[in-house]
């Protein structure tokens, strides 16, 4: 088996706003390193004054060196039909897909990560960084924070690792966790092929019939995920009974949502139906107090809860919200139920609020501002289509809405996304319910995708 031991250096620690600055990759037999590329690369941006006295990368170095896109055919070539290895492999290889993505190329491979392997192979270790692991086995880095430096160092570490591991693959090492306890049929190199992007996954048991689907922005870590959860006997009982996965790519999530959405409706999954969660376990609520406010709270989402203005994927979201809208609408704290006290809320105290929580502003006057809010909550009753990002950089995913009605979706090639008549084209019709209206209200409250186009359904 070939590996390719990589170490990047980049402006930054995120891989969708930064870019890579330096790059090396040493292609590795198991024995000795046979093939190897190394270069900086222009990213294009300025480097932050913190990151060149991290890297000693400053921006004369890079002005002339290659663009990715410059040496991106080199470094598909080094690494085709081998395994990508890096000391916290995730960070390197999510900015790699993030350039090549950008370029409209998938980058795909298998990958270790050396940090996961080291905790596995060598337990106990105060720390699992590259330095201290150096230090531990009695390797020099020379170079630190220098993608040629670590990633030569990372060579050494991957040699002793190997030497560690007396099984014939690696990869199942950082698996083992995920590999116990799973049904004799299924088949592992499964779970090592599973894509990183959107998309709706399927458990299948031993009939081929689905006892779990779920959608995920990158299906193979949740599905490790489920896979390593020893939390509740459901989960290890349904991990058992997985013989056969199978999976869907959105690129979307918005999309993976809503064919997740009409699949649990359509097979009705055993494990779908126990669990009854939702995606979405926070929302905003309103109600009406014996004054005649109409009232904001906060509070878990759930069947018997009714139905919420916004739905969140979290506590916290629908918190940032919340207050957002209390200042946007000069709402009452009281009465969102972020202030609790026996008078007045605080903004009321220093002028921000009217005094509906004191009896000052009447209740007509306060609920009209609070029903532009649950007005601007509300789907459109126009028609529309939702263009979101597809399954590749060459197409877009397309969500139509009908008078306030969802109608379907489907995906377009993305020169054809200025044709109304191509889109209606594109589309596969899909049932309208309280679920799809939920998870379409969310996303179009807080514009989570790339465009909306209207046209006349008349």
């Amino acid at each position: 088996m070939n590996y390719v031991i990589t170490d990047i250096e980049t402006t930054g620690g995120n891989a969708r706003r930064e870019k890579i600055t330096e790059i090396a990759i040493y292609k590795f037999n198991g024995n000795e390193i046979v093939d190897e590329l190394t270069t900086l690369v222009n990213p294009e941006r300025h480097i932050p004054q913190q990151i060149q006295q991290l890297t000693g990368i400053t921006n004369d170095m890079v002005a002339d060196a290659p663009r990715f896109y410059e040496i991106a055919k080199r470094v598909v070539e080094i690494t085709r039909d081998c395994v990508f290895v890096a000391h916290n492999a995730a960070f390197d290889y999510n900015f790699i897909q993030h350039e090549f993505k950008a370029l409209g190329y998938e980058y795909q491979r298998e990958y270790l990560c050396t940090v996961k392997l080291s905790r596995k192979l060598m337990p106990g270790l105060p720390s699992y960084s590259l330095g201290i692991l150096a230090e531990h086995l009695g390797l020099q880095i020379k170079n630190r924070h220098r993608a040629a430096g670590d990633a030569l160092a990372t060579v050494e570490l991957f040699k002793q690792l190997l030497d560690k591991h007396d099984g014939d693959d690696l990869a199942d090492v950082e698996l083992s966790e995920v590999l116990k306890g799973i049904n004799a049929n299924l088949d592992k190199q499964t779970l090592k092929k599973l894509p990183e992007c959107a998309g709706v996954y399927y458990f299948l048991d031993d009939q081929d019939l689905p006892i779990y689907i779920g959608k995920s922005v990158n299906i193979k870590k949740r599905i490790y995920s489920h896979f390593s959860n020893k939390r509740s006997v459901r989960a290890i009982e349904m991990k058992s009974r997985i013989a056969k996965i199978d999976y869907e790519v959105t690129g979307s999530e918005l999309i993976a949502l809503l064919y997740e959405a009409a699949e649990v409706k359509h097979h009705m999954p055993h494990y779908n139906r126990l669990l009854r969660r939702s995606v979405f376990t926070w929302g905003l609520f309103t109600f009406t107090d014996e004054a005649g406010y109409i009232n904001l709270t906060l509070k878990r989402n759930s069947a018997k809860s009714g139905d919420a203005i916004v739905l969140f994927n979290n506590k916290k979201e629908g918190e940032k919200y919340l207050h957002k809208q209390i200042e946007h609408y000069e709402l009452c704290q009281k009465l969102c139920g972020v202030y609790k006290s026996d008078s007045g809320c605080f903004h009321q105290q220093i002028g921000l609020c009217h005094g509906a929580c004191i009896g000052m502003e009447s209740p007509a006057d306060y609920n009209r501002r609070m029903e532009s809010l649950i007005e601007q909550t509300s789907i459109p009753n126009n028609s529309y289509f939702l263009i979101d990002k597809g399954r590749s950089a060459a197409e877009k995913a397309v969500v139509k809405i009908e008078h306030g009605v969802y109608k379907g979706f489907g995906f377009a090639e993305k020169n054809l996304t200025g044709s109304i008549e191509d889109l209606h084209n594109v589309i596969k019709p899909y049932d309208d319910n309280k679920d799809v209206r939920s998870i379409l209200r969310s996303f179009i409250n807080r514009k989570r995708y790339e465009q909306l186009i209207y046209f006349n359904a008349s």
